[in-house]
């Protein structure tokens, strides 16, 4: 199990009811279901609009949920449906199967008016239906954040939106290679890290293996006329 590094000073909070903790998670004995259900309340309290609905397709979608549902029986997919069905059976979740489309709204009063409403033809999601691409599971990258931290030390707000630049520019292999060789070389520093990934991108990797922009499309001049120049040599 790879340990958490921890949580930053700042970062966004998502409201979960009292009764989920006091009512509902104490009966449940399933922890795919538990991952499941905390997912769709993160993403619908962070969706606007009205009706708040979350999709089969955007939850199959989501490499984050389905990676934590792996299961040595069955496929992530086959878990993530199961996972759906209890909590909809548990009176978590309204499911409502709308233009080929299952359709999940928490168990609330107003959801579900809303819910019948649709039904209903009352309310019309034409044009509202969010489109996912299936889940293909690929081998995991560390966050850029996680390897600063696992090798450099504390972050500071200046640091962490430089990582954010470079997670923007480069491939995720790359970064976690700079890290390496930078370690490898005692060369503990986001700055000659941030040289190591110009170079790269300037005269490509050793192993030949392309970046995350074609050769013809890189600009070399960018990485020194950009926000973050300072950080590279010629």
């Amino acid at each position: 199990m790879k340990r958490f590094s921890g949580f930053p000073a700042k970062m966004r909070f998502t409201s979960l009811p009292n009764l989920l903790f006091s009512s509902v998670i104490p009966q449940m004995d399933d922890i795919a279901e538990l991952k499941t259900t905390l997912h769709v309340f993160w993403r619908l309290y962070h969706k606007r609009g009205y009706p708040r609905f979350v999709t089969y397709k955007e939850l199959a979608a989501d490499g984050t949920l389905m990676g934590g549902l792996r299961d040595a029986a069955s496929s992530p997919a086959e878990v993530l449906r199961r996972a759906l069905k209890g909590a909809e059976e548990r009176g978590i979740i309204l499911h409502l199967a709308f233009d080929q489309e299952d359709l999940y709204l928490l168990n609330t009063e107003s959801d579900r008016r809303a819910a019948a409403k649709i039904e209903s033809g009352e309310i019309s999601l034409s044009g509202l239906l969010p489109r996912g691409e299936p889940y293909v599971e690929v081998e995991e990258q560390p966050n850029i954040f996680v390897l600063y931290e696992q090798n450099i030390g504390m972050l500071t707000p200046m640091i962490a939106e430089e990582l954010r630049e470079a997670e923007r520019l480069y491939p995720a292999p790359w970064i976690e290679s700079a890290f390496k060789e930078a370690v490898a070389l005692n060369k503990r520093s986001w700055r000659y890290i941030a040289r190591i990934l110009e170079r790269w991108s300037r005269e490509g990797r050793d192993d030949g293996k392309p970046g995350r922009h074609s050769k013809g499309e890189v600009d070399p001049e960018k990485y020194f006329k950009g926000r973050y120049g300072h950080l590279v040599r010629r």
